[in-house]
């Protein structure tokens, strides 16, 4: 007989390794590359100490001479604070009654319902990984009739359940609105709740989800850049921490991308292990592959994705990547640090479901407390500004 002890249970020892292990590896291809540690947790931050630069102390002299001063090896400490991840499931009393007297019926419930939430979870997880952690979905561009036009529709979903942010500040303008539907030919978007107009929403706020504003993972969008600080090092006085970024590239061709790896090898090092995209920009390059009669090589990655090749090199197309770019990436050089791998949150009895007060509901939250680090930001690449297929 199913009970909610039962029921429990099952979370913790069934679903629990499953769920953890579809999310760190089915999110997508780039997730799959990147190495997850919970190395360099020191309470709520992360604290990574980067060395940079070489070691001074070499150097060139006579038979009598002077030996080499030592030079000592540069560092500079990169500190982050954990983003708090969370997934919610939720069961109504009435539908664990209803299967109490068939297991089967109920592990197709709860099969579902952690369905719902590996792949919202998914969703956000893999959204993030392209963010630069303001939480930002897009941007308002106009409301009539209280359908709101959005700048890109591509980080949006029905069932999101969003804030409207004032676009400099924080404050929220409409907190809690859940998305009904999204007009993707048109970048309009339909919530529920009082109807919106631009006085109380105006031109250029922000979309975020719900109360994750400026708390989401540090993602490629805040490592790809040259001004501002990232990980508390300020990049006008550390030339190292800016990536090499081309825009306006216009038609894609080998050279373009050729340039950019043998730049990133001779500047710092680094050897480009993973090229992500978006989808016009593979077929771009395809394309050009096609035009000069290139084979396409395809391989296999970790967590079963297959990608093209480019000299050996794969090339993966992200829904999550802005239109028009390409990053070339050594994925060595990045980590998911991590205090732990997702857990559920048990109350003081030790129990993950809990019902809400007030509702015939119960609820399960998974969390994770992480954040995603790069500690070699100069050996990474992005173009953009190109021509999409």
């Amino acid at each position: 007989m199913v009970t909610m002890e039962t029921a429990d249970n099952a979370l913790k020892s069934f679903y629990l390794g499953a769920v953890a292990d579809m999310l760190n590896t089915s999110v997508n291809p780039l997730l799959a590359q990147i190495k997850q540690t919970t190395a360099d947790v020191w309470g709520k931050d992360v604290r990574r100490l980067v060395r940079y630069g070489v070691n001074g102390g070499v150097g060139a002299g006579t038979e009598a001479g002077d030996l080499p001063a030592a030079g000592g090896n540069h560092y500079a400490q990169f500190v982050t604070t954990l983003k708090n991840l969370f997934g919610t499931i939720e069961i109504s009393d009435k539908a664990i009654r209803s299967s109490a007297n068939n297991e089967g019926a109920f592990v197709n419930l709860l099969n579902d319902e952690m369905d719902g939430l590996v792949k919202s979870s998914s969703f956000n997880f893999g959204r993030m990984l392209f963010g630069d952690g303001s939480g930002t979905l897009t941007t308002v561009t106009g409301i009539t009739s209280g359908k709101v036009t959005v700048a890109s529709v591509k980080n949006l979903a029905e069932g999101m359940i969003v804030d409207f942010v004032a676009a400099t500040g924080g404050s929220v303008l409409a907190g809690g609105r859940t998305i009904l539907s999204i007009d993707r030919a048109n970048k309009t978007v339909t919530v529920d709740g009082a109807t919106l107009t631009t006085t109380a929403v105006p031109n250029a706020s922000r979309i975020v989800m719900q109360n994750s504003d400026g708390l989401e993972l540090t993602g490629l969008g805040a490592i790809f850049s040259d001004e501002g600080t990232l990980y508390g090092v300020d990049r006008s006085t550390h030339e190292w921490m800016k990536p090499y970024m081309k825009s306006s590239v216009g038609a894609i061709s080998e050279t373009v991308i050729q340039t950019a790896i043998d730049n990133l090898e001779e500047v710092s090092g680094s050897r480009v292990n993973f090229i992500v995209c978006s989808w016009g920009v593979k077929r771009a390059l395809a394309e050009y592959f096609s035009t000069y009669k290139r084979i396409v090589d395809t391989m296999e990655l970790a967590g079963g994705y297959k990608a093209m090749s480019f000299n050996g090199i794969p090339v993966v197309a992200d829904r999550f990547c802005p239109d028009g770019t390409m990053y070339l990436l050594n994925t060595d050089d990045f980590c998911l640090h991590q205090l732990c791998d997702w857990q559920w949150l048990e109350g003081e009895d030790g129990k993950v479901l809990r019902q809400v007060a007030g509702k015939p509901v119960y609820t399960a939250t998974l969390v994770k407390y992480a954040d995603l680090v790069c500690t070699r930001p100069c050996g990474q690449a992005m173009l953009s500004g190109i021509t999409e297929k």
